[in-house]
């Protein structure tokens, strides 16, 4: 629900219609990035010390904060107070629903199926990309970006609602006592000790981050469908084929969780190899080679999330994963560098040395001499059993 908002595809378009400049809009997506990395950890603790399903709530209520007021008071300022909201408000989100499903699969006694299941997630909020899109044409042609607007509203709120009502697991405090009370801060230091100080779960929440740092590439798909010669008036509907395939990738992604690390390393190299041809193709079949590489990547980045959660060992998962999230946002300023400085062969050679992290940042055992105990005291840092 919370990805069907059909304001996605057209927010930008009502910026431009409010009189904004293309300099303005920048600073108003500067804005937006700018709080999601400062709200994105801090709001990670607020989820493990209160309630996951609570910050997820929070999360679609201050996005829906955002909607209206760009609904009702469409100008520079309303803009930029509602991405602080929206930036807030995905913080919020972020962490909190793979820490609430990871822990709910542990309590059912499910906790190996965190990657089917997250890779079906994962599937659907990419499909969801059809029914926002479709929703924004036809609401537009009715009722102009007022009535996007107001469904909008109504689609964050429902979601909120939606997410107040998920079950959440009674969790361990970080004494190991149910239902205890630890301190905001102890929660903050508890996730921030086990993300940078434990180097098997710092390397997969840097793996984590550069994987998800390449979905930045979304961005640009439209531009590379016109500069590879597709008319402008198809670029929306063959584009939308990219997604899809990223969600068909994400959903077959429980079948890659066991596989070597090397094969997984391989596979994606494999896919990003398909993007680089594309590239050089230079023409709208090349679509083709970039929704292929979409589907592989989307596979890996489930799987090295599903690693991620595998490595967590105390009570602070959200903050853990919303570490992550921060570095994705700065990992990204590097793909958009990237394709300023040489488009897809530049993106396609920064995704070659992210395939190359992998190995290191999703093995199981420390390196020798360094393997640190995790926050329960005991050696969290294990060796797989297949070598890898």
């Amino acid at each position: 629900m919370s990805e069907t908002i059909p304001f996605y595809p057209l927010y930008a378009l009502l910026f431009a219609d409010s009189g904004l400049s293309g300099g303005h809009i920048s600073w108003l997506f500067a804005v937006w990035s700018v709080v999601g990395i400062l709200a994105e950890v801090p709001s990670g603790a607020v989820a493990d010390r209160f309630s996951r399903r609570g910050a997820m709530a929070l999360g679609g209520l201050a996005q829906a904060a955002a909607y209206v007021l760009w609904t009702t008071l469409p100008g520079f300022t309303c803009f930029a107070l509602g991405f602080v909201l929206w930036g807030v408000g995905g913080a919020f989100v972020s962490g909190a629903m793979e820490a609430l499903l990871a822990d709910g699969l542990a309590a059912a006694g499910a906790a190996d199926r965190f990657g089917e299941v997250y890779g079906q997630l994962d599937a659907i909020k990419l499909a969801a990309n059809v029914p926002a899109a479709v929703a924004a044409t036809t609401l537009f042609a009715f009722g102009g970006f007022t009535l996007v607007g107001w469904v909008s509203v109504g689609a964050c709120a429902l979601a909120a609602l939606l997410a107040w009502n998920l079950p959440e697991a009674e969790r361990a405090d970080e004494s190991g006592a149910k239902g205890g009370k630890s301190t905001y801060a102890g929660v903050l230091r508890s996730g921030a000790v086990e993300a940078l100080g434990n180097p098997v779960v710092r390397g997969a929440v840097l793996a984590v981050a550069l994987l998800a740092s390449l979905d930045a590439l979304e961005e640009y798909f439209g531009l590379m469908a016109h500069d590879w010669g597709v008319p402008a008036h198809q670029v929306p509907l063959v584009v939308m084929a990219i997604p899809i395939a990223g969600a068909f990738g994400a959903a077959v992604a429980g079948r890659l969780a066991a596989v070597r690390l090397r094969t997984l390393t391989a596979f994606f190299g494999v896919a990003v190899a398909v993007f680089a041809v594309a590239g050089l193709m230079g023409q709208g079949g090349g679509l083709v080679g970039v929704a292929v590489f979409y589907a592989g990547y989307r596979a890996v980045y489930v799987v090295a999330n599903t690693r991620l959660q595998e490595r967590v060992n105390s009570g602070a998962r959200a903050t853990v994963t919303s570490f992550a999230g921060l570095a994705t946002e700065l990992a990204a300023l590097a793909v958009y560098a990237a394709w300023a400085w040489g488009q897809v062969g530049a993106v396609a050679a920064l995704a070659v040395v992210v395939a190359l992290f992998l190995p290191y940042g999703l093995r199981r055992r420390c390196p020798r001499g360094n393997d640190r105990a995790g926050p329960s005291g005991t050696r969290s840092a294990t060796v797989d059993r297949r070598g890898t």
